[in-house]
């Protein structure tokens, strides 16, 4: 029962966004972002020790700023999200301006497949969605299920209205790694943290779990490592570069080669952070372990 009615206000909320339209209804963010700043302050003492963390040069003030500033940018991705599955196809083929998109096209002409990585960033289910259509290939998207089943189908069908597939995260290697020798392209939101036990590396400065599927994946199949970051600008369009981890000159042993690969991606992810620190998802406790 508690499902359902969760699932009742969600679409309902949904529907008043869709008759909103996509520009209030960004404005209307800025006052769920108060809302949850302020009054449902979710996560925030864990926001602020992750920008201790990150930025331990920075003023309570300055990081004040940042916090806040994350709590909007996630708030509108939140509202765009809902509205994503009542917009044209035409309109979401333009939702991200995407540089080196030739880049994914070449890769997969290679038949080896293609590893795209992204972040909680920006607007991270727009990027999937756009540029899937932008280069005319599916993309197969590794996604977390919800708690909620009623909400976590309306978000998969949202995913795969236009071309996309979904993988749940959690299923055999087997999938992922068939998806890849099929020579088709594997999506991944990269940017939390690991198993307990699992590889440490170090990220602004801590070390932290890291997931090693994406390294393991692209050393088996030789399938290459994409990244692409949407960034939000001031007007809410969104524009990303899509750049390829360098996967030369590794070590001569595996676990080592999976290291390094991870690394990098920590690296390229670091730089993007420190850079627009507001739009990452402060709210995940990255160094947990």
């Amino acid at each position: 029962m508690k499902d359902r009615i969760e699932y009742i206000l969600f679409t309902g909320l949904s529907f008043l966004l869709r008759l909103m339209g996509l520009n209030l209804s960004r404005k209307f963010a800025y006052l769920l972002a108060l809302l949850f700043y302020n009054l449902i302050p979710i996560r925030k003492k864990t926001v602020f020790e992750n920008l201790d963390i990150a930025f331990p040069d920075k003023s309570f003030e300055e990081k004040s700023k940042i916090a806040f500033k994350s709590y909007l940018s996630f708030c509108i991705s939140m509202v765009e999200i809902l509205i994503l599955p009542y917009l044209s196809k035409e309109k979401v083929q333009t939702l991200v301006e995407i540089k080196n998109l030739d880049l994914v096209k070449k890769k997969y002409d290679e038949g080896n497949g293609v590893i795209v990585l992204s972040a909680h960033f920006g607007n991270w289910e727009f990027i999937a969605a756009s540029g899937s259509l932008q280069v005319n290939i599916p993309f197969n998207i590794v996604v977390k299920n919800q708690r909620n089943k009623y909400v976590n189908d309306w978000m998969n069908r949202a995913r795969t209205r236009w071309i996309n597939k979904v993988i749940p995260l959690g299923v055999s290697i087997r999938t992922t790694f068939s998806v890849l020798k099929n020579g088709e392209i594997l999506a991944i939101v990269a940017d939390q943290r690991g198993p307990e036990d699992g590889l440490k590396i170090e990220f602004f400065g801590k070390k932290t779990s890291v997931f090693t599927g994406p390294a393991v994946l692209s050393l088996k199949t030789g399938a290459p490592l994409l990244f692409g970051i949407p960034i939000r600008r001031p007007d809410y369009s969104y524009f990303a570069e899509i750049c390829e981890i360098d996967r030369c000159n590794l070590p001569d042993d595996f676990d080592n080669q999976v290291k390094v690969l991870c690394e990098r991606m920590l690296k390229h992810l670091e730089e993007i952070i420190v850079k627009y620190p507001e739009q990452w998802l402060w709210m995940h406790k990255r160094w947990k372990h």
